[in-house]
């Protein structure tokens, strides 16, 4: 019997692969309570061979089963969409961010990464906490064009992430580094225009500033979910559209849908949530924001606005900046950084997943380490 196998690390795998326990037993060959045994700790693979056929069948080293890597705390998990989520696909993403996590750890050893800025905001209200946001970052109270490199340049960490639904459109976690809380928001990179994804992280930001982390989110009953989705809607709404200047804007001319368009291109922000601000701000009534919206859904605009196919914001580069940085300065060669992570981190990958998890190019980490001989040159072609 193998002794030095880690079951909590089968399980992680599984759930990274959204994966049951039955349905790892049936590819892998195994009977479902064995897996679950082995996920437990009840019992351990008699011999490298069943560790290496879960390991095929996960996509993950074997040697990622045998080792300890140092824990990091997970705190609560906000998602967009929790009532309508399947369970599976949360924790899927939940794993793959703490996988993520452990990456920061790793790569925090060798850079050093901007410290997380944020105010007080106890008894802020949503409006307050962007206001109060907004003047902490030195925003200005114009248009941000890039939302992404803003949390990422104030300490909070950004990924996008592919997902078999579309019923998850962004999320936000809490983990513990070495005693620092870091924040992580992932979003959903089925969607590509810059105003759907500036709002998803401006929401997710407002559950940062003004949400306890400590609570479990999946506790929550229907009501006190939903109160602090609005909360999170009214500060990123606050945050991407600033009450003095957009009601400056949005008071030039009619507000119809070509007008609508041309703030849209200024703001980053979608005809949909402009409409409501501007209802909310009593630019416009109740009536005209329904019009707004009846007169998109009726010209099918309400899933692909104007300018969505146009508008872009740059991705997430911070996690992937940083291992270039390494490579590029010479601290490893992409062979030395594999062998770190797992030989002195304990925390064994492949090229292929690590290159997934921090959206690097393919390639990046897997390149062979070839010795360059400059004196060697290539034969004339004979004739």
């Amino acid at each position: 019997m193998i002794t030095s196998f880690n079951g909590e690390r089968l399980k992680k795998a599984r759930v990274y692969r959204g994966l049951t326990v039955a349905e790892l037993a049936e590819k892998a060959g195994c009977l479902r309570q064995t897996v679950s045994m082995y996920e437990n700790g009840k019992t351990k693979p008699m011999d490298e061979t069943t560790i290496t056929r879960l390991a095929d069948v996960l996509g993950f080293p074997s040697k990622f089963f045998m080792e300890n890597s140092a824990p990091v705390t997970v705190g609560s998990v906000y998602f967009r969409a929790l009532l309508t989520t399947n369970k599976k696909y949360r924790a899927e993403q939940i794993q793959k961010m703490e996988f993520l996590a452990q990456l920061y750890c790793f790569l925090q050893e060798y850079i050093d990464f901007p410290k997380l800025e944020l105010p007080d905001f106890s008894d802020c209200t949503p409006e307050d906490a962007a206001k109060k946001l907004r003047e902490h970052w030195k925003l200005g109270k114009g248009p941000i064009d890039n939302i992404v490199s803003i949390a990422e340049s104030h300490g909070i960490l950004v990924t996008s992430f592919a997902t078999s639904t579309d019923d998850i459109d962004a999320f936000s976690q809490m983990v513990d580094v070495n005693g620092d809380t870091v924040y992580l928001i992932g979003y959903s990179n089925n969607k590509t225009s810059a105003a759907r994804i500036h709002f998803d992280i401006a929401h997710e930001i407002g559950h940062i500033c003004l949400h306890e982390w400590s609570e479990d989110v999946e506790a929550l009953d229907r009501k006190e979910f939903k109160e602090r989705e609005d909360e999170a809607n009214r500060f990123a709404s606050a945050f991407l559209l600033p009450e003095e200047s957009f009601r400056a804007d949005a008071t030039r001319q009619l507000l119809r849908i070509p007008y609508y368009t041309e703030l849209k291109r200024r703001w980053k922000v979608s005809i949909q949530a402009m409409s409501r601000r501007a209802q909310k701000l009593g630019i416009i009534s109740m009536d005209e924001y329904q019009m707004t919206i009846r007169t998109l859904q009726r010209r099918g605009m309400r899933k692909d606005e104007p300018l969505d196919d146009i508008l872009r914001t740059s991705s997430p580069s911070l996690l992937k900046t940083a291992v270039s940085m390494l490579i590029e300065e010479d601290v490893f060669t992409p062979k030395e950084f594999m062998d770190e992570l797992s030989y002195v981190y304990g925390f064994s990958l492949s090229a292929k997943e690590v290159e997934y998890l921090l959206d690097l190019p393919e390639g990046t980490l897997s390149v062979s380490n070839i010795i360059d001989f400059k004196s060697l040159k290539l034969k004339s072609s004979r004739k």
